[in-house]
């Protein structure tokens, strides 16, 4: 019985609990990403958790494919939990396109889902931002997504020395595959091939690659050519400098992302400290919204995603982030504990907790009578900045900075202005 009760009490593989801290931890991401979308002129939107199947199948890839939480509902249809957002974007837009001015600039921040192996900065339920640009297929369009998610790590404390953006164009790839005479609907099969390189044996990439007739010296001689070399980078790196965020931007061509409808310019932003960690990515689908809407709807569109599971991972590693982040979690805690020092002014600290908190201070007390120390020792525990005596004094407060240790007396009428002053 003992043993049914631990298996029933335990979560499903690659799931999370979100405890107060964690909790805590996710409202910060969100609160800094959604911050700095909305200073970029992105509007946030959303969709539903549930999708049609069919909405994938139309061309995500076949590894997304074989992620989905799918079933059948009870009326019959073929639906899974969302694995991405682009494809609900792209319907949304191809629904009500003349409904919006271009270029359409949104955000979303929204749960996802899919079943892959549990792992480091892998997990099966996931919180992304999404960002897109729709309507410009222009190089400054392409920076502007690309500072957007620069920034959306510079929030966070992170710098150019902390992780970098590497660019590629899958154009590049396409006249690659013409110089070499394999067909183009076996594109999907070779960026396969080279999205794998440097994670998996070359013996197999070689294996991969004998039926498109193509070697590993034939890759490695393209991608040993000169950056100056790469054609259709030039604007977009002069973009790049009038942003100020040239110094994060590398050209990486065995960038190519792992879903079908990316169709140019593609990206991913690494952790310099851990090579081959990708942090966020994206790039340009600019016929999926064609294909979406079976051919009613043609607009060029790119867009990108963070996940906030090897965000926090990385800023967990850092120092400097790590100090940061303690700081500014410990700014979201609670303003202020009242330790009632005399139960016969237990009313009066009530009425108090509930002004300040009509004033959108953030103030806890004691439920029942306790002794001073104990309850100090709550307001420490529940990470209060301050702790607001109220003992026979009564209108006048001893107010403790448990941070600082520093005291002073104020007056009950003059408690919301000292509380919103004080750091």
């Amino acid at each position: 019985m003992l043993a049914v009760l631990q298996m029933e009490l335990q979560r499903l593989p690659g799931f999370r609990d979100f405890y107060p801290e964690d909790r805590a931890w996710l409202n910060y991401i969100v609160e800094c990403w959604r911050t700095t979308a909305a200073n970029f002129g992105f509007a946030e939107y959303d969709g539903p958790t549930l999708e049609s199947t069919d909405l994938y199948k139309k061309k995500s890839g076949d590894e997304l494919k074989s992620q989905l939480f799918r079933f059948v509902d009870q009326g019959g249809r073929d639906i899974c939990l969302r694995p991405e957002m682009t494809p609900t974007l792209a319907r949304l837009v191809a629904a009500r396109e003349r409904d919006f001015k271009k270029p359409i600039k949104w955000f979303s921040i929204s749960p996802f889902f899919r079943f892959e192996k549990p792992q480091k900065g892998r997990l099966r339920e996931f919180y992304q931002i999404n960002c897109d640009l729709i309507g410009d297929n222009s190089p400054a369009a392409d920076a502007e997504l690309i500072s957007l998610a620069i920034h959306l790590l510079r929030g966070f404390g992170l710098t150019e020395r902390d992780f970098s953006v590497r660019l590629s164009n899958r154009n590049l790839w396409s006249e690659f595959l013409k110089r070499h005479d394999v067909p183009l609907d076996r594109t999907a099969e070779f960026l396969g091939v080279i999205d794998k390189l440097g994670r998996e044996e070359e013996s197999r990439l070689a294996e991969k690659l004998a039926p498109l007739k193509l070697t590993l010296e034939q890759i490695r001689s393209f991608l040993a050519t000169p950056t100056d070399q790469l054609p259709g980078f030039e604007e977009l790196f002069r973009e790049f400098r009038w942003r100020g965020i040239e110094d994060f931007c590398e050209l990486d061509l065995t960038i190519v992302r792992g879903l079908d409808y990316y169709s140019g310019l593609v990206f991913e932003l690494f952790d310099r400290g851990q090579e081959n960690r990708a942090i966020g990515g994206g790039g340009r689908y600019d016929k999926l919204i064609e294909v979406i809407s079976d051919g009613s709807v043609d607009l060029p569109a790119a867009g990108f995603a963070i996940g906030d599971v090897v965000l926090r991972n990385f800023l967990e590693e850092l120092p400097h982030t790590r100090a940061l982040t303690a700081e500014r979690l410990a700014k979201r805690s609670l303003r202020g504990y009242i330790v009632i020092a005399s139960e016969t002014r237990r009313p009066e600290a009530i009425k108090l907790a509930t002004r300040l908190r009509e004033a959108g201070i953030s103030v806890d007390f004691p439920l029942e009578a306790a002794k001073v120390a104990k309850q100090f020792q709550t307001a420490e525990s529940l990470g209060a900045q301050y702790a607001l005596v109220v003992g026979q004094e009564w209108p006048q407060i001893r107010l403790k900075n448990l941070r600082t240790r520093g005291e002073s007396v104020v007056l009950d009428t003059e408690l919301e202005t000292n509380l919103k002053l004080e750091n």
